[in-house]
């Protein structure tokens, strides 16, 4: 296990952003036993021109203008910062030559800042922890010299629909690649693709707080909403956007067995919007809810599926809601990609439509209560102490410099 160590994370999230993210949830573990600076991205100059409010852009605001401290204390051993500089946006370009220019400008300013800083709180022999920071990040590791440089993939942004990642990205995060002492992945998919740049590449799982789940933690009745459905519920909870999801497929399954009842729990992008998914008696939109709420719709239903569609952005993805469902000790159907083969002994996994519904027959008929708490007991293992137990593994795998 990591312990005792000074580390630098910096990464594509900021810590105060709102949604959940891989990297604090790293961050938080890491300062457990170590000393910790979660290094946000600083301002670009079109954050200036911004005219919606927003609190952590009028932090950074602030902290340019010299009117707020960027270094702040969130826990014993963690800090955020937020650098006193802003960088040049380069998202249009396109000229290579150019890119380069303004990126390596831009890297250089943020390293500065970091240098800074790591002299206040007297860090030394640190680990730098890059979150696939691939255009600010790309100059960091020569500039800091840390001890050890750690490189970590959790998502396919080079293969992401936004041109920007695509353009670029690339040749950047091939090159940050070979400079890893080691390279960690939350993917078999991605391990494989790492390795194209360097061997030393590993898949070290995906941490999960799956502690909402655990039905021996606390007593989680169904939502009531459920009980208006006819069963047996297969049900799907976490954002309905097309771009990850098969709305075919659902319309097959809904088309194929009228007497299941087909229940959707989340936000549904313009294409879901649109669908004739709407037009079926036996599939339900129940909208988005509070995450707190969400164990309350899994409860209540009798299989959980993850009906991806097969492309660039899914194939590799680790799926953490299979961890929800299973903590919750429930049966699951989802289409098999290279990152479910993580889950292949817990799982049913699909190939084809007709898969499915094979899959969720079986599993109704064949659930019980030792299947159920194995899979519980399966899911609880996702922890992310356990994480950094694997990124620890990987990490002693180098030689120190």
């Amino acid at each position: 296990m990591i312990k005792g160590k000074d580390i630098i994370i910096i990464g594509i999230q900021a810590w105060d952003i709102e949604i959940g993210s891989n990297c604090k949830n790293i961050a938080t573990e890491f300062a457990k036993y170590n000393r910790v600076i979660y290094v946000n991205n600083p301002l670009s100059l079109l954050d200036f021109f911004k005219t919606k409010k927003s609190e952590p852009l009028d932090k950074r605001k602030r902290v340019v203008f010299g009117k707020q401290g960027g270094l702040k204390q969130v826990s014993n051993n963690l800090w955020e910062f937020n650098p006193k500089t802003t960088f040049v946006p380069t998202n249009r370009i396109k000229q290579n030559y150019i890119f380069d220019r303004l990126t390596r400008y831009n890297a250089k300013k943020m390293a500065n800042e970091i240098l800074r800083v790591l002299k206040v709180l007297e860090f030394k022999d640190y680990i730098l922890f890059n979150d696939s920071s691939m255009f600010l990040g790309n100059q960091i590791s020569t500039i800091l010299n840390p001890n050890y440089f750690i490189y970590y993939i959790r998502d396919n942004l080079v293969n992401s629909p936004f041109s920007f990642w695509s353009l670029h990205g690339k040749r950047y995060e091939a090159q940050l690649i070979k400079d890893a002492d080691v390279v960690v992945t939350n993917s078999i998919y991605y391990t494989e693709y790492a390795r194209n740049f360097n061997p030393n590449s590993h898949m070290v799982g995906q941490g999960c707080d799956v502690s909402l789940f655990d039905f021996k933690l606390r007593e989680i009745i169904p939502a009531e909403e459920l009980t208006r459905i006819k069963r047996p519920i297969i049900g799907y909870v976490g954002s309905l956007a097309s771009i990850r999801l098969d709305i075919d497929l659902l319309a097959f399954l809904a088309r194929s067995r009228s007497d299941w009842s087909i229940v959707l729990v989340g936000p549904e992008d313009s294409a879901f919007t649109n669908s004739n998914l709407h037009s079926y008696d036996n599939i339900h939109f129940l909208g988005a809810k509070e995450g707190s709420k969400l164990p309350e719709y899994i409860k209540g239903f009798d299989v959980c599926i993850n009906p991806q569609l097969l492309n660039e952005t899914t194939k590799g993805n680790y799926p953490r809601k299979i961890d929800e469902y299973l903590a919750m000790g429930k049966p699951v159907v989802a289409t098999k990609t290279i990152a479910m083969e993580y889950f292949k002994d817990w799982v049913f996994l699909a190939e084809k439509k007709e898969d499915y519904l094979l899959g969720i027959d079986q599993a109704l008929k064949e659930n019980s209560k030792v299947l159920e708490d194995s899979r519980r007991e399966y899911a609880l293992t996702h922890s992310w102490e356990n994480n950094l137990k694997n990124i620890s593994s990987a990490l002693a795998t180098v030689k120190s410099n």
